[in-house]
């Protein structure tokens, strides 16, 4: 999803539109930080209470539930369609692996046509976990139902492929978001500009031997 359209919800409840980069981050940081902890909030939770402290606390509950509410309006961005073409014309499996609520990914999806590439979504509520710890990413597994190095994932986040790594993956990270792969991170193995070269990066790389074979 792309989250730059918010910026008009901030501004509508007092926020600047700059403030939603430094909300995302801080809702992830609340996500892991429970994680981390042994304890769970849903995404709408954590996303909620973060707003409230870059809004210093001021906001009203209608304010919150107005910038919340424009999850349901986000785009998809432009690299996304293609790069799920590529692969399902390589005949790759497809499913979404979200911290945030299944409803929301789902509607997602429908709304902006990319529902017929994905097999189904899965919430990482199932393990009251966020990525990035390795029963996330091993749930996903047991969810498709195929071992480690015949799945791959693709993020936009250093932190998400490390995690998918540690958990036996094979990574593929797009730098639109971040502009460069940390170095604490386990690398990538393969790295692009965007959703597209990723895609195709992925598709060039060997295939499993029980792939090859079957």
């Amino acid at each position: 999803m792309s989250l730059e359209p918010l910026g008009e919800r901030f501004e509508r409840v007092g926020l600047p539109a700059g403030a939603v980069r430094e909300w995302f981050s801080r809702t992830l940081m609340y996500g892991f930080g429970l994680s981390a902890a042994g304890d769970y909030a849903p995404f709408p939770e954590a996303a909620a209470e973060a707003l409230r402290c870059v809004g210093r606390y001021r906001l009203s509950d209608d304010d919150v539930d107005h910038v919340l509410a424009g999850f349901g309006e986000l785009p998809a961005h432009p690299d996304a369609a293609p790069a799920m073409r590529a692969l399902a014309d390589g005949g790759v499996r497809m499913i979404c692996l979200t911290n945030g609520a299944a409803a929301t990914t789902e509607s997602f999806l429908a709304r902006t046509g990319l529902d017929s590439h994905i097999e189904q979504v899965v919430p990482t509520a199932a393990v009251s976990s966020w990525k990035p710890p390795a029963r996330v990413y091993q749930h996903a597994l047991e969810v498709l139902g195929l071992p480690a190095d015949e799945v791959a994932l693709v993020a936009v986040h250093a932190w998400d492929c490390h995690g998918a790594a540690r958990a036996g993956l094979t990574t593929g990270w797009a730098s639109r978001l971040e502009g460069g792969y940390g170095s604490i991170f386990t690398p990538a193995d393969v790295t692009g500009a965007d959703l597209v070269e990723v895609a195709e990066g992925l598709l060039a790389l060997p295939r499993p031997e029980s792939l090859t074979s079957s």
